[in-house]
């Protein structure tokens, strides 16, 4: 069955009907007129970019949590009394 894209309540290749499948989700989309519209290309370019920033996003909060971890790891590991640098909260002293 072939699905077509749809927006702002129209499909973007122009067909028209009341039994035609239509989605806005542009992975879903089969018809090869719709994917070859602008607003098709565009809708799959700003779902892609999306995805691209949540992952770099993630991977960067990610490493971030992995540094502050390490970092009072090796200070905790050290002997004698180490001071913590600002922003590890509620332990001045190891």
């Amino acid at each position: 069955m072939v699905i077509h894209f749809k927006v702002a309540g129209h499909l973007a290749c122009g067909h028209k009907g009341s039994n035609l499948m239509s989605s806005t989700e542009p992975a879903r989309v089969k018809c090869r007129s719709c994917r070859n519209t602008e607003v098709f290309k565009e809708a799959r370019k700003n779902q892609r970019n999306a995805a691209r920033r949540a992952a770099r996003k993630a991977k960067a909060a990610h490493a971030a949590r992995d540094w502050r971890a390490a970092w009072t790891q090796r200070l905790t590991a050290m002997a004698g009394l180490q001071r913590l640098p600002r922003g590890f909260g509620g332990q001045p002293y190891v």
